[in-house]
């Protein structure tokens, strides 16, 4: 396992130099002078000869990459040309917010997902089952921009029960924060819960036709008995697979979520990065993304050894 996790952080490394040399190059794509739009109205043309030979856009293209990567493997991402603040230092004060949000947007989704998916399974052409297929359809196929304006409008506006935006830390007040996450989570959990209740219920159905759950059904064994000890084990590998990157995508950021309920996460940074052209900022954002989603794979392929003992890593 030691081996097989060493082999995976260097292979991740090299994505990682990979995904910096990408976006350094898409980005010089880009038009605009980010110089020029941080300065704004103070332009002049002594500020603009600093502030780009400070930020190194002075040098051809492969000394500012070299520049770049020698100073990321260190940690030191550049400053923002908005702000003046460290990358990292803003990016990593971001991440909390998107980290809560996507945590317990997860968390309802598979509490919601869960049960209907193995009901509708078990229970297979049931009104329980028609009723999860148009959830899990409807799901799919309403914008989750227009669902949270419908959200923001029923229990904001008419009953008045929750703020329509904004953002309280955890660690300040959990109560507040509650309140606050409660309409962004659950914007993006019914999506993510009709995404996994279609897994769910597939994956169950597969495993409920094998051999040997049959076996267990001739032998006497009760319904919940094979459901929960036959069923659910084999059915979970490629539920893992599709939970673990929906988080990954949710700790990406939910840009639209993120701008219309100003939740300050990775997502509305990267959005804020984009428009204000702070090509710092936004590579070190999509490094983070890159790095999530890395830590995300490498966590369930680690589970699968834990779910299913045929499952070796190597």
């Amino acid at each position: 396992m030691a081996r097989f996790v060493l082999r995976r952080v260097l292979q991740s490394a090299v994505v990682l130099v990979g995904v910096t040399l990408v976006v350094f190059l898409l980005l010089q794509l880009v038009p605009g002078d980010p110089v020029r739009v941080a300065l704004g109205t103070r332009f002049d043309p002594q500020t603009y000869d600093a502030l780009r030979e400070r930020a190194g856009l002075d040098q051809p293209l492969p000394v500012q990459y070299a520049s770049y990567l020698g100073h990321a493997l260190t940690g030191d991402l550049g400053v923002s040309f908005r702000t003046g603040q460290p990358v990292s230092h803003i990016v990593l004060e971001r991440l909390p917010a998107t980290l809560s949000l996507a945590v317990t947007a997860v968390v309802f989704a598979l509490l919601v997902a869960f049960p209907l998916g193995i009901v509708a399974a078990v229970r297979s052409g049931s009104a329980v089952d028609h009723a999860a297929r148009v959830f899990s359809q409807f799901g799919v196929s309403v914008p989750d921009f227009w669902m949270g304006i419908m959200g923001i409008l029923l229990f904001a506006g008419v009953l008045g029960w929750l703020p329509p935006s904004g953002y309280v830390a955890l660690t300040d007040d959990p109560g507040r924060w509650a309140t606050h996450v409660a309409l962004p989570a659950v914007t993006v959990g019914l999506v993510t819960a009709s995404i996994l209740t279609r897994f769910i219920r597939s994956s169950v159905l597969e495993v409920l036709s094998a051999d040997y759950v049959r076996t267990a059904e001739a032998k006497g064994l009760r319904n919940r008995v094979v459901i929960v000890r036959h069923v659910l084990r084999n059915a979970l590998i490629p539920v893992v697979t599709v939970v673990a990157m929906q988080l990954a995508s949710l700790l990406g950021g939910v840009i639209v979520i993120e701008v219309l309920f100003a939740w300050p996460g990775i997502g509305r940074l990267t959005f804020d990065a984009v428009q204000a052209r702070d090509y710092p900022v936004l590579q070190g954002a999509v490094l983070l993304v890159a790095a999530l989603f890395l830590l995300v794979n490498l966590l369930v392929d680690i589970l699968y050894a834990r779910l299913d003992p045929r499952i070796t890593v190597r």
